[in-house]
């Protein structure tokens, strides 16, 4: 697959078979929820178990899920899990993630398309992969995140090295993708 880095400079990328289908959500056209739909069938998560949050004047905001992109912004500042990877530049991988201290806050917002009246009793985050997304000059223009939600750590199956590292390479890709750039 070949990539635009630079005023019409193509970089070859070598993916993976199973990270393939990442090819055809980069181009002009394609919305978040197509990228992120196509991140959940590559980590065998569910689509809203995917976020990807860009970074604007020391803020990282939701891009995706969509439902979460008018509840405020992650200041690089605060402890957060997403601050920590933009800041670190490093992936980070918590199979216990529900013993790691963090703020929940984004983990009680339900979906716009939940209509109930019933109090939410979300599943919280077991599982978490996140990953700073790095342009050709390492600045950090967002990050990605892999969750995998339950009532119960048991039932949620542990991220491996393997899928942290396919996540970097996407991460790789996603610097220059219109849906994560666009607004």
């Amino acid at each position: 697959m070949t990539q635009n880095i630079d005023h019409g400079m193509m970089e070859e990328v070598v993916l993976p078979e199973h990270l393939i289908p990442l090819g055809s959500v980069l181009g002009q056209g394609v919305s978040a929820l197509d990228l992120c739909m196509v991140l959940a069938r590559i980590f065998q998560v569910q689509y809203n178990e995917v976020a990807l949050l860009r970074l604007e004047g020391g803020l990282l905001r939701f891009v995706f899920p969509e439902y979460l992109r008018t509840t405020g912004a992650i200041p690089l500042s605060s402890k957060a899990v997403a601050a920590h990877t933009a800041l670190s530049k490093k992936a980070e991988i918590f199979n216990n993630f529900a013993r790691v201290k963090h703020a929940s806050i984004f983990e009680t917002i339900k979906a716009d398309g939940d209509n109930s009246d019933e109090p939410a009793a979300p599943s919280p985050i077991q599982k978490l992969m996140s990953v700073p997304i790095m342009d050709r000059d390492s600045a950090v223009v967002g990050v990605i995140q892999i969750s995998r939600k339950g009532l119960d750590p048991k039932f949620a199956k542990d991220f491996s090295r393997e899928d942290l590292h396919d996540l970097e390479l996407a991460a790789g890709l996603l610097a220059t993708a219109p849906a994560l750039l666009a607004n």
